[in-house]
C-alpha cells in the first residue's frame, strides 16, 4: 500500500506542476510530450486525475496516524 500512496504522490504532483506551468505560462507540458488530446495524453490526463481522487484518502489517514 506504501508503494501506491507514493506513485499516486508522484503522479499529483506531476499534475500540480502541469496545472502550475499552464497557469502562469500557458504550457501544458503532457501535450507537449504526448500531442495535444491524443488518446494517450487523455489516458495520462484520466491517470493523473484518478490519483488526485485516490490522494483525497490521504486526508483521513493523517488524522488516524497523529
Amino acid at each position: 500500500m506504501k508503494a501506491l500512496d507514493y506513485t499516486v504522490l508522484v503522479l499529483v504532483v506531476v499534475g500540480a506542476i502541469n496545472w502550475g506551468l499552464v497557469g502562469f505560462f500557458k504550457f501544458d507540458l503532457v501535450a507537449a510530450i504526448f500531442g495535444d488530446l491524443t488518446a494517450f495524453a487523455r489516458v495520462i490526463y484520466a491517470i493523473i486525475g484518478i490519483c488526485g481522487l485516490y490522494a483525497l484518502s490521504f486526508f483521513g489517514r493523517i488524522g488516524k496516524n497523529a
